[in-house]
């Protein structure tokens, strides 16, 4: 008997080592892909300033409307090293963060407004379609003798564009889950809002946090038409000013600096979707 225990745990240990080193194989692959990926994106990213740089260098594209790479950064250097870059960075950050942050949570409560009540949904549907096709731009002077010209008109735009589409994609998310999964927590005495506890949130909450990376997005697009506009200050002021001026270094300074903070903003909701679906399991 003895025997026959010991042979049934050499086997448990002999096949979770196994496993482990199966798991651990796929993790170096994966650590793997994810560097190659990288290495690919840095060498596309790099050869593309390279190749800017001598077209405008030799002349192949015009200077006065692309730049080129060495004087763009220059840009960059010298209003960074003057403090004047910092302000309008930080505006922008600010106004971002806020509209996106808003639009997030406003949106996916008009979403969980909607789908409680099928009578509201009915209502609401159409006008939110309507609202969401409307050019933004164009409502922009109404927000700007509503709210005044400042952050507040900047924040409504940016809000305008982000919790519409926050509310269709988290509705629709709602709408898709199971419907056997709410026949089976119904068929136990369920309420509603037991239902959407235990059945509709979690099922959704993957899409939730894919909308935060689409709303990084969206909220940078709010932000600078607002800023277009109306600002005095922020990166999108500095983008109307550079064309006023016929500074095309200054605009593509700017994007080129919205790119960065963009990217670095998405990654941010990036780590935290990893983190957060890492706890959720």
């Amino acid at each position: 008997m003895n025997s026959v225990l010991r042979s049934d745990e050499v086997i448990r240990r002999d096949r979770s080592s196994s496993l482990d080193a199966l798991h651990q194989a796929h993790l170096r692959r994966q650590r793997k892909l994810r560097a190659q990926v990288l290495s690919v994106q840095m060498a596309i990213l790099v050869l593309f300033f390279a190749l800017w740089e001598v077209a405008g260098r030799l002349k192949w594209i015009d200077v006065l409307l692309f730049s080129y790479p060495s004087k763009v950064f220059a840009q960059i250097w010298k209003d960074a090293v003057s403090g004047e870059l910092w302000g309008h960075l930080g505006v922008t950050v600010g106004e971002t963060v806020v509209g996106f942050l808003l639009g997030t949570i406003v949106g996916t409560l008009l979403a969980v407004l909607i789908w409680w009540s099928p009578f509201l949904s009915k209502v609401l549907d159409p006008y939110m379609v309507v609202f969401n096709s409307m050019p933004k731009v164009a409502l922009g002077p109404i927000f700007i003798v509503m709210f005044g010209a400042g952050f507040m008109a900047i924040t409504i735009t940016t809000l305008s564009i982000t919790v519409i589409v926050t509310t269709l994609v988290v509705y629709n998310a709602f709408k898709e889950v199971d419907p056997n999964l709410v026949k089976v927590v119904r068929t136990f005495g369920g309420t509603r809002r037991q239902i959407f506890n235990q059945v509709i949130l979690p099922a959704s909450f993957p899409t939730i946090i894919s909308t935060l990376k689409v709303n990084v997005g969206m909220a940078w697009v709010g932000v600078i038409v607002g800023e277009f506009l109306v600002a005095k200050i922020g990166l999108g002021y500095l983008i109307i000013y550079g064309f006023q001026v016929f500074n095309f270094t200054l605009v593509l300074a700017s994007l080129i600096i919205i790119a960065v903070v963009a990217t670095a903003m998405y990654q941010l909701v990036v780590y935290i979707e990893r983190k957060l679906l890492a706890h959720r399991q």
